[in-house]
């Protein structure tokens, strides 16, 4: 046995994972205006990130499985007291303050969700009966419009997106697909009622950001420009125009995908797609050879969930969806993302690797 199967890493995901790091804190030295201390605490995050990732991947599966509906009922009471006694930061009630440090519930709810619902389908013959498939979207309710109430709507939308991930890898009908999707479509007119004004500009600058340039439609068109002037070889490192001007907002963070765009170019763009394919290709690969349902389920669903929250970040760079708070992964400044994520990485690695030990 190797160092890295002593330790359930999966070599090519841990490297690719590491990779990307670099990338981001290259990245993340420029679009924070070559800023030191911004770059020394984004690698203590990292670094904690690939601790929580090591200290997940030793967990065995079925300790997961045992774990899931605690780690969701925690997640859920957790989202209950920010309701309750929340703190309130930019006008939304997202966080907990816990005096050294706050932190921000709903991303336990992104791991407990997928494994809760894993947890939740495995107990049941597969393909899912409708009456099943509608008990497991009743379940994913609760924590979905608590995060959507906060509000919070791009991590609501991540949530929905992990949800409707593993009733499609459960074996959802098409016919309960289409359903779904008529039910929302018919919802639609009543959620527009009561998302928040500053979310219906979003909705309506994404058709056209033009109509409100120095307002909801400002952080499109500049994202978009920094895009469109990167050509195919870019600018080069450090010379993003857009950020270092101050033309482009939350560069560091949401809008870090158009620094590296403008900088490096077409060319770059299609080696960071490459990258981040290259991840979700291998942590599908982990869900396919997974040994029990449970382990595929939840593999999948996380798998497709950092999917979403790649291309929900770059649609909304590049103008083509609203613009909401997801991070790039792995790119973006950030910490509880980042640990969260890693965590999710290292469920994959421990599912991976602790299969190969019980089949040998």
């Amino acid at each position: 046995m190797n160092k890295w199967q002593r330790w359930h890493i999966d070599r090519p995901l841990f490297l690719a994972l590491c990779l990307l790091s670099v990338v981001g804190m290259f990245v993340l030295y420029s679009a924070g205006g070559e800023n030191t201390p911004l770059l020394i605490r984004q690698a203590l995050r990292l670094a904690l990130g690939f601790a929580v990732l090591v200290a997940f991947a030793q967990i065995r599966p079925e300790t997961l499985q045992r774990w899931s509906p605690y780690i969701f009922a925690f997640g859920l009471a957790l989202l209950l007291a920010v309701l309750a006694v929340g703190s309130v930061r930019l006008g939304a009630r997202r966080w907990l303050n816990l005096g050294l440090f706050r932190f921000q519930p709903s991303e336990i709810m992104k791991l407990g969700m997928p494994m809760m619902l894993a947890w939740f389908f495995a107990r049941e013959p597969l393909p899912p009966r409708g009456r099943i498939v509608a008990l497991g979207g009743a379940l994913s309710l609760a924590p979905i419009l608590l995060i959507a109430k906060q509000p919070d709507l791009g991590t609501a939308a991540l949530i929905l997106g992990s949800v409707l991930a593993v009733l499609f890898l459960a074996g959802m009908s098409w016919r309960s697909i289409m359903f779904v999707l008529v039910l929302a479509g018919m919802a639609t007119p009543l959620l527009w009622t009561h998302l928040h004004q500053y979310q219906k500009q979003r909705i309506e600058t994404l058709l056209d950001p033009s109509s409100d340039p120095l307002g909801a439609g400002y952080h499109t068109i500049q994202s978009m420009i920094a895009v469109g002037s990167g050509g195919f070889f870019g600018k080069g490192w450090l010379n993003s125009s857009q950020a270092h001007l101050d033309f482009l907002p939350e560069s560091s963070t949401d809008f870090i995908f158009a620094v590296f765009a403008e900088e490096f170019g077409f060319l770059g763009i299609l080696m960071l797609c490459s990258l981040y394919l290259f991840v979700l290709g291998r942590s599908l690969l982990i869900a396919f050879y997974a040994q029990d349902t449970y382990a595929r389920l939840l593999a999948g669903g996380l798998a497709l969930t950092f999917f979403m929250y790649v291309f929900v970040n770059i649609g909304m760079v590049s103008g083509i969806l609203p613009v909401v708070g997801v991070p790039l992964p792995l790119i973006s400044y950030g910490g509880s993302a980042t640990v969260t994520l890693m965590a999710a990485f290292g469920m994959l690695m421990s599912i991976h690797t602790h299969r190969r030990i019980i089949t040998q």
